[in-house]
């Protein structure tokens, strides 16, 4: 699906207080709860922001992606030295600072009657384009605690894990580097 296909097929809106849910399934209970029993509560204080992808034409819930804000921080690495070697690689003589912002995918599901139709890279593309062009605020990275199962998406669409520490969790680290896009 192009981008073009994706404008003429759907419409991206904000959660709002009474949102159409249906029987949206994307085949993972966790994603699927969230939509339907927990994201308007943290839209109401204000933890995160979800966005609705709806089909225009049978106006059913296609996918969804929650917003977060983020940062990348010392904190984040084994040692201060990962996190120099980080932060030498990505700004190279520049201010030094303990943390980095980010904006952080909290949460990413498509329907299983929409999936395996790019809709997922879509999105992601979507995010990135996005948070260079809100500028609200400083944003650098976009971050996401990638189950496992998802790693190759996001490595497909140019995530880099953060660091190795996490290797026995169910989820991973990773960041998209916004910098890249200008």
């Amino acid at each position: 699906m192009t981008e073009q296909e994706f404008q003429n097929k759907f419409t991206i809106q904000r959660l709002g207080f009474n949102p159409q849910i249906g029987d949206f399934d994307c085949l993972d209970e966790d994603l699927n709860d969230f939509i339907r029993s927990e994201a308007i509560a943290y839209e109401k204080s204000l933890l995160s922001m979800t966005y609705l992808i709806n089909d225009k034409e049978t106006g059913e819930l296609a996918a969804y992606f929650s917003l977060a804000n983020d940062k990348i921080s010392i904190t984040d690495f084994e040692s201060k030295t990962e996190f120099n070697r980080f932060r030498k690689q990505k700004f190279v003589n520049e201010k030094r600072l303990r943390s980095y912002p980010a904006l952080k995918i909290g949460r990413l599901a498509i329907s299983y009657k929409y999936q395996s139709q790019s809709l997922g890279r879509i999105l992601i593309d979507f995010i990135k384009q996005y948070s260079l062009r809100a500028r609200y605020a400083g944003c650098r990275f976009v971050t996401v605690d990638a189950y496992v199962n998802a790693l190759p998406f996001y490595i497909k669409n140019d995530y880099q894990f953060l660091n190795n520490d996490d290797e026995d969790k169910n989820t991973r680290v990773m960041y998209f580097d916004l910098a890249s896009l200008l």
